[in-house]
This record gives structure tokens, C-alpha cells and sequence, in this order.
């Protein structure tokens, strides 16, 4: 049985959950509104304040669906109540980032700026020069969109330079060595 697919997924207070005909879950909250249309041979079950998920047999399809459609459901409930940060640095000189309106301006040592701007429902707020959050309510799209800043200018690993993740390791290399 798996196990995170067996788990109910409690409705904090103020959250209203919809499941309509072909599994289209709709969560509202606090935060705002998602809706997305899950696999339509998982079984879901609004039980009172919890949403339960449950498979109709036991072929490895329908077992990985099962915590999937789980996973997904909570992710929404989470993002309606708290929603979802990604923090992002930048690393080296003269690297810095700018924000104006919905357009974030990165300076990544090219010759020309990179603009990018906000997707919907996705917000980026500078915290001094060189740290970026990204904040929304879909995990998926603030994943996406930090992941789309990041590639920019990937961190390279002698210096460190570039767009990293806050919780992020980049492996160093040593760099050449001089002839004796």
C-alpha cells in the first residue's frame, strides 16, 4: 500500500475543496484559487474536514499514480494557505539583479541586461541586490519560474559566480596551478 497515498490530507479552516465529474479538483483559500484535472482512475473523497485517496486495484500504474494524485492535492491546499518561496542568490562582481514594476533586470556580466517578466500568478521581491524570491501559490510554477532565472547564468565551479539556489551546494574545483 503506499504510504504517503494512504494519508489523508486535512482542510485547514478557511480552505473549501470542489471535486467535480473527471477528478477536476478545485481548492480555494486565503491566497487565492487552483484547479487542475488528476488522473481520473484514483478515487477521491471529501470525508468531512479530509480528502482521501484511494486506487481501484493494485497494477504498478495505479500505485504510482496514488501518492502522485496525493502529493499534488496537498501541494495545492498548502499553496492556497501558505504559498510557495524559492530563494535565489547572486554571486560576483558587478552580478546584480534590479526589479521595476513586473520586470526583473539581471546584470550576469553579459553585454546586455536580461529582462524578465513575472509569469502570472508568480511574484519576485529583492531582498538588497543579490537575493531573489520567488513567491506564488503553485509550486510548480514558482519552481519552474526559479529554475528559468537560474539558467540565466548557471554557477560555475571555480569562482562560484552566477544565479545559485539560497540552499544550494556548488561543488569548487581548484583552479590551475602556475609552472615552477
Amino acid at each position: 500500500m503506499s504510504r504517503i497515498g494512504r494519508m489523508p490530507i486535512a482542510i485547514p479552516a478557511g480552505v473549501t475543496v470542489e471535486i467535480a465529474e473527471n477528478n477536476k479538483v478545485t481548492v480555494k483559500g486565503p491566497k487565492g484559487t487552483l484547479e487542475r484535472v488528476l488522473p481520473a482512475e484514483m478515487e477521491i473523497k471529501k470525508d468531512g474536514e479530509q480528502i482521501v485517496v484511494s486506487r481501484p486495484n493494485d497494477l504498478k500504474k495505479m500505485k504510482s499514480l496514488h501518492g502522485l494524485t496525493r502529493t499534488l492535492i496537498n501541494n495545492m491546499v498548502v499553496g492556497v494557505t501558505e504559498g510557495y518561496e524559492k530563494k535565489l542568490e547572486v554571486n560576483g562582481v558587478g552580478y546584480r539583479a534590479a526589479k521595476q514594476g513586473k520586470t526583473l533586470t539581471l546584470n550576469l556580466g553579459y553585454s546586455h541586461p536580461v529582462e524578465m517578466t513575472d509569469p502570472e500568478g508568480i511574484e519576485t521581491v529583492l531582498d538588497g541586490q543579490n537575493i531573489i524570491i520567488v513567491k506564488g501559490i503553485d509550486k510548480e510554477k514558482v519552481g519552474q519560474f526559479a529554475a528559468e532565472i537560474r539558467d540565466k547564468r548557471r554557477p560555475e565551479p571555480y569562482k562560484g559566480k552566477g544565479i545559485k539556489y539560497a540552499d544550494e551546494v556548488i561543488r569548487r574545483k581548484v583552479g590551475k596551478t602556475g609552472k615552477k
